[in-house]
């Protein structure tokens, strides 16, 4: 039923994550047009604010803290708090992940500029990272910001808000099926990374490694 739905429906409704998964982004390639959810409540302990990338030990989780309280306020105004260095850490990280990566040199000086920035909100710090990772991968896909919250989208609209779990990585994918890929590190492949993993590894070629896991 869920395939059948898919092919009737055009359009992708989604809420927005923190350097996206291959799955959240292979949405992207099935629908003509995206629509992100701006005016959700904050969920704790999502995609929403944090990410998994391959280290040379195990896999790491990057969470960008957020002020106390914020999940009771809209998304867009949830803050980011900045007390903590989180800003230095995750660029850290990222470097000692993937410094060695075929092609960090390449893609690095369009993200670390964002990490030198103090960002006041995570809607804004996830939007960023977002437009620089669809412009990397050459995908086009109209982006659009809801204006209201819709408990039910209009008809041709695929409801995905809150379908990619971060506590549940491994469950059944909704786009994308994992197609292996040659990681930083180690033998075992792992799945459903951020997409800055697989664009970090694989350069030019991540696009392709995408559409093959497209699920019908």
């Amino acid at each position: 039923m869920e395939k059948y739905q898919q092919s009737k429906q055009t359009e992708l409704l989604i809420d927005l994550h923190y350097l996206p998964t291959l799955d959240f982004i292979a949405g992207f390639l099935k629908f003509n047009q995206v629509w992100l959810e701006a005016h959700e409540h904050y969920q704790k302990q999502s995609y929403r604010n944090r990410c998994y990338i391959v280290t040379a030990h195990k896999v790491d989780a990057l969470a960008v803290p957020v002020q106390q309280g914020t999940h009771h306020h809209p998304i867009r105004g949830v803050r980011i708090d900045n007390s903590q260095p989180w800003a230095i850490r995750h660029w850290r990280s990222l470097q000692a992940a993937y410094g060695k990566a075929p092609f960090f040199e390449y893609y690095a000086p369009d993200f670390e500029p964002v990490y030198q920035k103090e960002w006041e909100f995570l809607f804004d710090l996830n939007k960023e990272l977002l437009t620089i990772c669809l412009k990397l991968l050459n995908i086009r896909t109209p982006v659009n910001l809801t204006d209201c919250y819709a408990k039910s989208p209009e008809v041709g609209v695929f409801d995905a808000r809150s379908a990619l779990n971060s506590r549940n990585r491994q469950g059944l994918p909704l786009f994308y099926s994992p197609v292996p890929y040659q990681q930083n590190f180690g033998p075992d492949f792992v799945p459903n990374m951020s997409v800055i993993d697989l664009l970090f590894c694989q350069g030019p070629a991540a696009l392709d490694v995408l559409t093959a896991g497209l699920r019908e």
